[in-house]
């Protein structure tokens, strides 16, 4: 379905889902705006995606920032049709509670609810005004089913969870849609952050046996766009099967 007139903002477009979502995206249509905290790391998609694409600068835990972005918008990407709250991080976890770095803690807390709770408040009034818009947040199964060694990372997630079903519910007489994509295990870029160290990162993946790609959750995405305006994807989890 191609949507030449509609305008998507990808938070945490520079790597894995994100990076996956702005390609499908613009490759269906869409004229995307990619986020990162830092624009080097989007310079490859500018290149590939060409006019398609609009790299912006963006730290999610500085309100300023979110307005400087705004405020930066050429006038014809004003009209933000669909926002993808994908960006987060887990640094410091994977260890029990009370062996890790509580600022650190609290930092994925930031970023994972505060961070999406921002930008979503800066984006919904303006969908409000046109009486149109899909918000799509990127939950997690930790929201669902938390697991040890993911205390803070597993509440950010089910704040996720119950920040998406409120406002989808609130939300349910306006033109504007609310969707989650809960998926399980994803290969990327996001222990190697976690952790700080790529072979680790690369050895928990392994020992893991099963995983799902980061297409595979832009795919999730594209599906639940894709439904008329009366149909509603609240949740779709996506999980991997084990390798063979």
């Amino acid at each position: 379905m191609q949507n030449t007139n509609s305008c998507a903002l990808v938070t945490g477009a520079s790597s894995g889902i994100g990076k996956a979502l702005a390609r499908q995206m613009a490759t269906q249509g869409y004229r995307v705006i990619g986020t990162a905290r830092n624009l080097d790391r989007l310079s490859d998609l500018t290149e590939e995606l060409a006019e398609q694409f609009l790299a912006r600068s963006l730290d999610l835990n500085d309100p300023a920032s979110i307005e400087a972005m705004f405020a930066d918008l050429p006038s014809t990407w004003h009209s933000i049709d669909v926002l993808i709250n994908n960006a987060g991080h887990d640094v410091g976890g994977r260890q029990p509670f009370a062996d890790g770095d509580c600022q650190q803690w609290l930092d994925i807390i930031e970023t994972n609810i505060s961070g999406l709770i921002r930008i979503t408040h800066s984006v919904l009034p303006h969908m409000l005004k046109r009486d149109h818009g899909h918000i799509v947040n990127i939950g997690s199964t930790s929201g669902l089913e938390p697991v040890p060694t993911t205390a803070v990372y597993s509440a950010s997630k089910h704040a996720v969870n119950g920040f998406s079903e409120s406002l989808r519910k609130e939300l349910e007489s306006t033109g504007i849609r609310v969707s989650q994509i809960l998926p399980g295990m994803v290969r990327t870029g996001f222990a190697t952050a976690r952790f700080g160290n790529e072979k680790k990162a690369e050895k928990f993946y392994d020992d893991f046996g099963k995983w799902l790609n980061p297409e595979d959750v832009a795919n999730a995405v594209m599906y639940v766009l894709s439904q008329p305006q009366h149909v509603v994807v609240s949740q779709l989890v996506v999980v991997p099967k084990p390798m063979k």
